[in-house]
Formats: structure tokens, C-alpha cells, sequence
């Protein structure tokens, strides 16, 4: 198979694309990288590529509402800007910085905090179904649900639904 040669499979994955450390802040719309691939560079430019390649399809999985866009070979230094939401933009310069330090202050700058990320994940963890019914629950009983038969303890089951009857007219 052609598309399982090279590096490049392993970054498709879900693995991979879960490893992701990056979750931007829910208030950035649009994440560009720009960035050249030839001439003379400083080494933290050479590696810029190589966040590219293997950071930002980690960043586009875990943040799908954010438009991910690279310029390759329009600047004269690499950069990464951000929009915002209210219209408000950050430019991000990662001119001879490294994969990791270019994550890492990314992180910091505009990534949600530890604290927001725990938060979220518990909340997402903790959602109830509303169709469960006993105590702890929303309904208490299964009759509060529209639908469904009265609790016979307040209005008797008809007697073609109950066995004891059902048996004996068969008898």
C-alpha cells in the first residue's frame, strides 16, 4: 500500500492525533502559521517545518472548531498569528525556537490552563442521561416519564396486564 510508506502514516492515527497537547482557548477562531521552507535560516526557522508536519494535524483534531491555515514561503520570518472572536489578533514569533519550545509557549499563551482542561473533562464525564430513573437521578420513578403506566401503588394496573389474572382466565 503507497500510503502506508514513509513517515507520514503514522501521523493519521488516532493515536497519534490524540496525543495532542494543545487545546486552544474556546475564544480563537482562526490559527495561521507562516513560514518558509528554503534559504538561509536560523535553526529554529528549520524547524518550524517540523511542527508543521507533525503539530498541526494533532492541533486540527483536538480543536475542531478552529480553522487551521499555513502560508508556506510568503515571509521573510516565521510567525503564528491568531484571531479572535471580538475581531482581536496575536502575532506569535517563533523565529529560532524549537518544536517543543514553540508548544510549550503556544500552551502557555493560548492554551486552555490544566485547571479549564480537568474542569471540562469532568463535566463532560459526569453528564446524566435523562432517560435513567431511581434515586440519584433526575426521575424518580419510571411513571414521571411521559407515556409511560401510573405507579400501581397510586392507580391500579388494568387486570388483562397483570399474570395472576392472565393465567387464570386461561385456566
Amino acid at each position: 500500500m503507497p500510503f502506508m510508506k514513509g513517515k507520514a502514516p503514522i501521523r493519521r492515527t488516532l493515536q497519534y492525533l490524540n496525543a495532542g497537547q494543545l487545546m486552544l482557548k474556546d475564544k480563537v477562531k482562526i490559527f495561521s502559521v507562516n513560514y518558509n521552507t528554503y534559504g538561509e535560516h536560523h535553526e529554529g526557522a528549520r524547524q518550524v517545518p517540523d511542527f508543521v508536519f507533525w503539530n498541526i494535524p494533532q492541533i486540527q483534531y483536538k480543536n475542531p472548531k478552529v480553522q487551521v491555515v499555513t502560508f508556506k514561503n510568503m515571509t521573510p520570518s516565521p510567525f503564528i498569528r491568531c484571531y479572535f472572536e471580538n475581531g482581536k489578533q496575536m502575532l506569535i514569533d517563533i523565529d529560532s525556537k524549537n518544536r517543543q519550545e514553540i508548544l510549550q509557549h503556544l500552551t502557555t499563551v493560548v492554551g486552555k490552563s490544566d485547571a479549564t482542561l480537568k474542569a471540562e473533562a469532568k463535566l463532560a464525564e459526569k453528564q446524566d442521561n435523562p432517560a435513567n430513573f431511581g434515586v440519584g437521578c433526575m426521575k424518580h420513578c419510571i411513571c414521571e416519564i411521559p407515556g409511560q403506566l401510573p405507579c400501581p401503588g397510586v392507580v391500579p394496573v388494568p387486570q388483562h396486564m397483570r399474570g395472576k389474572f392472565k393465567y387464570q382466565m386461561k385456566e
